[in-house]
């Protein structure tokens, strides 16, 4: 799970408790990241640690995650990423690491006036609720790490389900970042 958990600082998709929501596909690319988005970020985990968060673009329409404790700067993971926007929303989504199924993962982000990127996560017990409502398919899944959920939905359906301003509190912010002071 320590693995896991340096995606989560890296991407913000924070495990609640060790929950995971999963997509058998990633949300379709079609622009590139929003202006400002990519440069170096930096906040403070649970822990009260710093960490720094360096994000780059690795091709058309494919970033990369970058993130390090600043108390470790030469211990980096470093986890790819695509950006996608529907309606007033971004999202983000990411390849999860097989030990979790090997599927995608979701997370909302908005870029704020203060200059903060603010991460947001999708509630596990929201996600299977609209399972069993039938507004998303999908099935449960156990890790040793807790409870996840697995959406088989095509992503039309998920992105009409996130878009739905009925279902805005399906996410929940879980992170926020301050853009790093460029050194002098």
């Amino acid at each position: 799970m320590k693995a896991w958990r340096v995606v989560v600082i890296a991407l913000s998709l924070l495990l609640l408790s060790g929950c995971l929501v999963t997509f058998k596909e990633p949300l379709p690319t079609s622009e590139p990241a929003p202006k400002g988005l990519l440069g170096k970020w930096t906040s403070t985990n649970a822990w009260g640690e710093p960490v720094n968060l360096e994000l780059t673009r690795v091709g058309e329409n494919r970033y990369q995650a970058v993130s390090y404790f600043r108390a470790k700067p030469r211990e980096r993971e470093a986890y790819p990423f695509t950006v996608s926007r529907h309606g007033n929303r971004w999202y983000l989504s990411a390849k999860v690491p097989s030990q979790f199924g090997g599927h995608y993962t979701i997370a909302g982000f908005e870029l704020t006036d203060k200059r903060e990127l603010v991460v947001y996560n999708l509630d596990l017990e929201q996600i299977k609720q609209a399972v069993q409502q039938k507004a998303l398919n999908g099935e449960g899944f156990q890790t040793d790490d807790g409870d996840g959920v697995l959406i088989d939905s095509h992503m039309d359906q998920v992105s009409a389900y996130l878009d739905d301003p009925a279902n805005s509190d399906v996410f929940v912010e879980v992170v926020r970042y301050q853009r790093q002071a460029k050194a002098k």
